[in-house]
């Protein structure tokens, strides 16, 4: 579940930090996502999620707090690029969105799995 970064890839160092501690990374990409079952799609491609991953927002918060699918690392970093173009299309979308990345990151932090989910800020094409 660890995607290798492209040399032109502006988070590449960052991601290599990362992994150099000892910690799994992963990045989803929502460039060009403008609806919810793009976005559950995108997820579930991007996070290697489970055949029952039901595609709605219950189910993506289940998947980001079970600990039995989490890699064994002592934590996980979620980067989400390309995201701005889902805010716009469906802003009340995308505020749960938030509130379930905030609610997944909470549970870990609450039992010391350490999973951390970082919105990057950039331009968009």
């Amino acid at each position: 579940m660890t995607p290798e970064p492209s040399a032109a890839e502006p988070l590449a160092p960052v991601l290599e930090a990362v992994r150099a501690a000892g910690l799994s990374t992963v990045a989803l990409d929502l460039t060009g996502v403008s609806d919810k079952a793009a976005f559950m799609e995108r997820c579930a491609r991007a996070l290697g999620l489970p055949d029952w991953f039901g595609r709605n927002w219950d189910a993506l918060a289940d998947c980001l707090t079970d600990l039995e699918r989490a890699p064994a690392a002592p934590g996980r970093l979620l980067v989400v690029t390309g995201w701005q173009e889902y805010a716009e299309a469906a802003p009340q979308e995308w505020t749960v969105a938030q509130e379930v990345f905030g609610g997944a990151v909470e549970y870990a932090r609450e039992r010391g799995t350490g999973l951390e989910i970082v919105l990057a800020l950039g331009t968009r094409a």
